[in-house]
């Protein structure tokens, strides 16, 4: 393995860090109606542990409302039990057919509440980015030790894996910033 193969593993890991954090902000409610709210619902259908995804078509009718409308008319009490059970935090109206989600406007206090949870989500990317950075410095280490490469190949190869640690914080911090506003913005 070469230092560049090192380069481009270890900004490859930070993109898909950056990635899982923008899909882990998607889940948070900023008080308006996304079908992303519920992709970490799984339902248990007949043994098997299936996203609501798969199994029914969501959309937005409005602003403040998911439909969800399964695919399997039997499994409909099932997909609202487990909408109840889950952390979304959003009561479902059965009307036989579908699945209507009213989304509540949010209060001050509440948003809050998601702006700090959007905190937490981004520190496990950043913790996620640090730890890219980490395996790559021990892999140019290693080359290092094996005398692969020079002392100062390692620290030029060490000091840009530090501009990609950089480069990747900032990305995830203006993630976060969005992710604020949009969830402060009434």
């Amino acid at each position: 393995m070469s230092v560049d193969d090192i380069l481009l593993e270890t900004e490859d890991q930070m993109q898909k860090s950056i990635e899982a954090t923008q899909r882990n902000f998607n889940t948070i409610r900023t008080g308006r109606a996304n079908s992303s709210l519920l992709d970490r619902i799984e339902i248990d259908y007949y043994g098997a542990q299936t996203p609501l995804r798969q199994m029914a078509n969501i959309s937005i009718p409005d602003s403040t409302t998911l439909m969800i409308q399964p695919y399997d008319a039997s499994s409909l009490t099932t997909i609202e039990k487990a909408i109840s059970m889950s952390d979304v935090g959003l009561t479902p109206n059965n009307d036989g057919r579908v699945i209507r989600l009213n989304i509540p406007p949010l209060t001050s206090e509440r948003r809050k509440e998601f702006v700090k949870t959007a905190g937490k989500v981004a520190e496990e990317g950043r913790v996620s980015i640090r730890n890219q950075r980490r395996n790559g410095i021990d892999a140019v280490k290693k080359l290092e030790k094996a005398s692969d490469i020079s002392e100062d190949e390692s620290r030029d190869a060490q000091d840009e894996i530090q501009k990609l640690t950089d480069k990747y914080i900032a990305k995830l911090d203006e993630a976060l910033a969005a992710k604020e506003k949009d969830i402060m913005t009434v």
